[in-house]
């Protein structure tokens, strides 16, 4: 437990543990802090929107015990940080401090201790991702010890039909779903040793958030690919306009094709626009914790 004092900010106490009634001030906070953010960044007609909270109680329920808040002197929420962890590789986000809270080091111990909770889970790899323009929160992330890696990538495909439909590991028979688990974390760690993706799998499907568009070899039927996707809207209130992809595990590069193919097919007979996919070659900002002390 950690107390902080400044003139400005009297009192601020935590981590706290995120439940699931503070979905509604955590929105608000996260909407100031990002929406100031881009105002100091010149863009100052952006304002953005809260999160579906659907979206909201995904992050939570797969964070765990790294979803962690601050708390002032009238209870109000002052900082969050949500950090997951998928076998390996651990990773923070979404975090913010409310902008009359910035400045007085609430940003930085909300850092560390997503950190310290991260390193004590054994992750090897902790990431996380901000903007390239945006060079107050980069100069802010080196200061704690991360580095700039290379970009991340936003793609996006028209939704189209396929020869044949997905695969898709929610349609499936309930007794079928924990072998199916276990051959997308056998795929992983084949590819990724240590990496681990199936918490996310199972809690989409469980959430009703999406499904696992599941790619077997056509001649042997192993499973040779799968892609975790989410179907609920973004922002609060908004209609399903896209179909996001989470992760994306092939075995061989050749079959990107056609996996591409089952997420257009998918994105249309759930009534979507287009297929997002994000394109990690590395996490923008990155450290290996054995290698330094934070």
């Amino acid at each position: 437990m950690a107390t902080l004092r400044s003139p400005q900010v009297r009192y601020v106490e935590g981590p706290h543990p995120v439940r699931r009634e503070d979905i509604p001030a955590l929105n608000q906070v996260f909407s100031d802090a990002f929406t100031e953010r881009y105002r100091k960044d010149g863009l100052v007609g952006v304002r953005v929107p809260f999160l579906n909270p659907a979206v909201w109680r995904y992050a939570i329920e797969d964070a765990g015990g790294g979803a962690m808040l601050w708390r002032g002197e009238r209870g109000e929420i002052l900082g969050f940080n949500v950090a997951h962890l998928s076998g390996a590789e651990g990773w923070m986000g979404p975090l913010a401090v409310r902008p009359e809270a910035q400045g007085h080091g609430i940003g930085k111990e909300v850092v560390k201790a997503g950190v310290a909770w991260l390193r004590e889970q054994g992750a090897r790899v902790i990431g996380l991702e901000t903007m390239p323009r945006t060079m107050d929160n980069i100069g802010f992330y080196s200061t704690l010890g991360f580095q700039p890696g290379r970009l991340t990538f936003t793609l996006t495909l028209d939704a189209a039909p396929a020869e044949r439909p997905a695969t898709l590991l929610g349609r499936l028979p309930g007794r079928e779903r924990p072998g199916l688990l276990e051959e997308c974390r056998d795929l992983v760690q084949s590819l990724l040793p240590g990496y681990d993706f199936t918490r996310e799998i199972a809690l989409t499907d469980d959430l009703s958030l999406g499904d696992t568009v599941l790619l077997r070899d056509p001649d042997g039927g192993r499973l040779i690919g799968f892609a975790l996707c989410h179907s609920v809207p973004l922002v609060e209130g908004r209609a399903r306009e896209e179909l996001r992809v989470l992760k994306l595990v092939l075995s061989r590069d050749l079959d990107l094709d056609a996996i591409v193919r089952l997420l257009q097919d998918y994105a249309r007979r759930c009534g979507m626009t287009v297929a997002q996919a994000q394109k990690w070659l590395a996490p923008y900002l990155a450290y290996e914790p054995e290698a330094l002390t934070v």
